[in-house]
């Protein structure tokens, strides 16, 4: 389709250029709109020129949901292991499925020595089918290949929607893979439904600086794609005597490439993994200077858990970012989450309201943190949080 101004029409009003939402439309020297390269086929110029001197031509591409079927999701793996991600993913799935009457299939991506027990892990968690490829060149990730599999894996099946985690390996291939296969991709989503009346995906995500929740559908192209916030639903239990069926896939047929070679690989050191923590103690400005996170670190040490920390102490070099807890940072669903002078902007909101049970300090009862907190202590973290790491101490 293409969006085309009759110059003949045009009056020069500029009433198009004040509502077009991609500042696609310019004015000649003769006083005439015309269209320019950053149009987005939106047609609001069309529906609001005063004198139809605005028509669209042709017909936009339409695929419609019956050329595609089943809902797909990426299994991650990590160390030879099913990623709790991927059991979160295929909750969402099965949420979903029942809705639309299509199955539930997983890609994975293995090893020929671990490929069959990883795929009965998932069967056993309720997937209906694995499209398992396996190669020992997939024993690490390997962003080229990556893409080439799950792009034809997708051209060859035609699924109805597919799903990615939003971690660091699913924002880093699976944007690759909807703009080869030519399709939408909503990331970053926090929750999934379908739309009762047209069965669309509804993918909802943060928007506006987390003020705002957009509901994003993708009408004309197939698959629906979304990666989704890891922590925002709880994984996938055991269905005993679940069945399944697993479809192996031929690496070879896909003539995949690597523009990388791995040379070698050498162990660092383990950083933290704050989403994969059960208590986290968290810090925010009100600490007033990153020392006093080392009265956090006590609590959290002697709890079992981790020290977790808002953007402005992250942004204002308190703690180190993969500590951060929000929007921009991590999101947590921990059994316990301490939130010690944090006020609770809907940014931080966002990365841990759905925490199993949330405690809240600070000194300002008004602090919007109140609002999502199971306990709220009114008072100065300086006096609370040592009190309490006094009677932990005292009891052990």
């Amino acid at each position: 389709m293409e969006i085309k101004v009759i110059s003949e029409k045009c009056n020069g009003c500029k009433i198009c250029i004040e509502k077009c939402p991609f500042g696609a439309i310019e004015m000649d020297a003769n006083g005439k709109a015309f269209i320019t390269e950053r149009c987005n086929l939106c047609m609001v110029c069309v529906k609001a020129c005063p004198v139809q001197a605005i028509e669209a031509i042709g017909e936009r591409q339409k695929k419609t949901s019956a050329e595609g079927k089943d809902i797909w999701f990426f299994a991650e793996t990590k160390r030879d292991k099913i990623s709790y991600v991927s059991y979160e993913l295929l909750n969402f799935a099965r949420n979903i499925s029942s809705q639309i009457n299509q199955k539930v299939c997983a890609v994975l991506f293995s090893t020929k020595s671990k490929g069959e027990e990883l795929s009965q892990q998932l069967i056993s968690h309720g997937t209906d089918r694995v499209y398992l490829v396996e190669d020992e060149t997939l024993a690490e990730f390997r962003h080229d290949i990556y893409v080439c599999l799950t792009a034809n894996l997708i051209l060859k099946h035609k699924p109805n929607i597919f799903l990615a985690s939003a971690t660091m390996l699913g924002r880093s291939f699976i944007p690759q893979v909807a703009a080869r296969i030519k399709t939408g991709l909503t990331a970053d989503c926090t929750d999934l439904k379908i739309d009762s009346k047209t069965k669309l995906l509804l993918q909802i995500r943060p928007t506006f600086g987390g003020n705002l929740m957009a509901m994003i559908m993708c009408e004309n192209y197939r698959p629906q794609m979304a990666t989704i916030r890891p922590k925002t639903i709880d994984e996938a239990p055991v269905i005993p005597g679940y069945k399944g069926e697993i479809i192996q896939e031929s690496y070879k047929s896909f003539s995949p490439t690597c523009r990388v070679e791995l040379i070698k690989k050498e162990k660092t050191e383990q950083t933290i993994d704050i989403q994969e923590s059960e208590i986290i103690v968290s810090g925010g400005r009100g600490l007033g200077d990153g020392k006093n996170f080392d009265m956090l670190k006590k609590l959290a040490d002697l709890l079992g858990g981790v020290v977790g920390a808002s953007r402005a102490a992250v942004d204002a070099g308190w703690m180190p970012y993969p500590h951060q807890v929000g929007q921009t940072g991590k999101t947590v669903k921990p059994k316990l989450y301490i939130a010690c002078g944090i006020s609770g902007a809907i940014q931080h909101l966002v990365g841990m309201q759905t925490s199993d049970y949330i405690i809240a300090i600070n000194k300002d009862s008004n602090a919007p943190i109140f609002k999502v907190a199971n306990l709220g202590i009114v008072g100065d973290i300086f006096q609370i949080i040592p009190a309490m790491i006094k009677k932990i101490e005292n009891n052990n």
